[in-house]
C-alpha cells in the first residue's frame, strides 16, 4: 500500500511525506479490509470483506463478500450469562471468543478465496459491559487472539479511547456515515438497540434511541420463534395504551444526548415491565413496535424550510415491515422520507463501518467524533495488533 512508503520525491527532489500523499494529491488510496460485528440481538457474527477507495478526501466503498456466522447454542448461552461469572472466567472467555472469531474469519477467507487479499481486520467484539459514566466499556473477543489466528493486523477495542476521554463511547458509526454517505439527514440502525445519527447544521449528532430487536426477539421466543418475521405477529396484535405509556415514560427518554444504553437495558428493564402485563404476546409485540416507532419519531424534527429529507434505515429491524410502517407514520409528518437500502447494507452496514474505522486507525486519522459521543475531543480509537511475522 502506498501509505506504507515513508516518503517519496517529486521531480524537483522535494520530499513528499505520506501525509502529503494522502491529503493533498489525487492518488487513489485503496484498502481491502474485513469488518466484524456482534450485536446485542445475538444473531451471530457479521463478517464483511470490503474495498475502500479514498481520493482527495472522498471515500467510496464496495461490499465484496459478506456472511453472518450463527452462534452455537453454547456460545449464545455463554454470551447471555457472561456478566455473572468471575473476573478470571471473564478473561478466559474473552480469549476463547477471540480464538473462535479468528477461526471464523479464517473460514470466511478460505470460503471466498481471499488469501493474501486482506490488508487488515476491524473487530468490534461483543459488548459485555458499557458503563461510560464509570469510565469503562468492555467488548468480548480478544484482538490479540484474532491477530494470532489470522496472521493479519487487527484493530479492536474501538470504543475505549473515547470513553477514556469522557465520552459515551457510542455510537461510533457516525464517522462512517459522514464519510460514505452525504445525502441523508438521518441514519437509523435498528439492531438489539436502535440508534440514530442526525446531520444538522454541518454537525453529526448521534445517540441510542431505545431497545429494539433484543426485546422483540425475547417476546418472539414465547411464540416459539427466534424473531418476528416481517413483524407479522406484531401486526396481529393491538396496542395496550397503559403499557405504551409506561414504556414511553422511562427516565432515559428524558435525558438529553449524548447518551447511550447498555445491552442489558432492554432485557432487564423493558422486558421486566412488559412481563407485568397479562396480555397476549402479539399485543406485547405490537405495543413494543409502537413504542420504538414513537421514540424514533420523537427525536426527529421537521425542517424549518419545509423541505423533504431522507432517513436511511439499516439493521435487522429494517426487515420488520410492520415496524417500518409505524416509523413511517411518525416521521412522514416531519417531511422525512424513509429509505430501505439493499439487503447487504441492511444487515452489514455496521460491520462495514468497523472495517472503515480500522482503516482510519491504520492511517492514524480521527475515527470517533466527539460531537456524537460527548468526549473532550475527536480521537483515533482502537488497539492495533500486528498478526504477521
Amino acid at each position: 500500500m502506498l501509505y506504507d512508503v515513508p516518503c517519496l520525491q517529486d521531480k524537483k527532489n522535494n520530499f513528499l511525506t505520506k501525509e502529503y500523499l494522502i491529503h493533498y494529491t489525487f492518488v487513489p488510496m485503496v484498502y481491502y479490509a474485513i469488518g466484524t460485528m456482534s450485536g446485542s440481538s445475538m444473531d451471530g457474527l457479521d463478517i464483511v470483506y470490503c474495498k475502500f477507495e479514498e481520493v482527495g478526501g472522498r471515500w467510496a466503498y464496495h461490499i465484496l463478500n459478506a456472511d453472518c456466522i450463527e452462534f452455537s447454542n453454547e456460545w449464545k448461552q455463554k454470551l447471555q450469562n457472561i456478566t455473572g461469572i468471575s473476573a478470571k472466567d471473564l478473561l478466559l472467555t474473552h480469549t476463547a471468543f477471540g480464538h473462535w472469531m479468528g477461526h471464523a474469519i479464517n473460514d470466511f477467507i478460505s470460503k471466498n478465496t481471499l488469501e493474501h487479499k486482506v490488508h487488515l481486520i476491524g473487530s468490534h467484539g461483543h459488548t459485555v459491559f458499557h458503563e461510560p459514566a464509570l469510565g469503562m466499556t468492555f467488548q468480548m473477543g480478544d484482538g490479540a487472539s484474532i491477530a494470532a489466528i489470522t496472521r493479519l493486523p487487527v484493530v479492536s477495542d474501538l470504543r475505549n479511547m473515547d470513553v477514556a476521554l469522557g465520552g459515551q463511547g457510542a455510537p461510533i458509526v457516525p464517522i462512517g456515515e459522514k464519510l460514505l454517505w452525504n445525502d441523508f439527514a438521518y441514519f437509523l440502525n435498528i439492531g438489539g438497540i436502535s440508534n440514530i445519527t442526525i446531520y444538522q447544521n454541518g454537525e453529526h449528532f448521534a445517540f441510542d434511541v431505545c431497545p429494539a430487536n433484543r426485546v422483540l426477539n425475547l417476546l418472539s421466543n414465547e411464540l416459539g420463534k427466534s424473531y418476528d418475521d416481517k413483524g407479522l405477529s406484531a401486526s396481529e396484535g393491538k396496542v395496550n395504551e397503559d403499557l405504551l405509556f409506561e414504556l414511553n415514560d422511562l427516565e432515559y427518554y428524558k435525558k438529553s444526548f449524548p447518551k447511550s444504553l447498555a445491552n442489558e437495558y432492554g432485557a432487564d428493564v423493558l422486558f421486566g415491565i412488559i412481563q407485568k402485563y397479562t396480555i397476549s404476546t402479539e399485543d406485547k409485540l405490537c405495543t413494543v413496535c409502537e413504542h420504538i416507532a414513537f421514540q424514533i419519531g420523537a427525536v426527529c424534527e421537521a425542517d424549518s424550510s419545509g423541505g423533504m429529507r431522507k432517513m436511511l434505515i439499516s439493521g435487522g429491524g429494517a426487515l420488520n415491515e410492520y415496524l417500518i410502517s409505524r416509523i413511517r407514520h411518525y416521521v412522514s409528518s416531519k417531511q422525512i422520507e424513509v429509505v430501505i437500502p439493499d439487503a447487504d447494507l441492511i444487515q452489514y452496514k455496521e460491520a462495514l463501518i468497523m472495517a472503515l474505522i480500522a482503516v482510519l486507525r491504520w492511517r492514524e486519522e480521527v475515527n470517533v467524533l466527539s460531537s456524537v459521543s460527548g468526549s473532550a475531543r475527536n480521537s483515533i480509537g482502537g488497539a492495533l495488533w500486528m498478526g504477521q511475522d
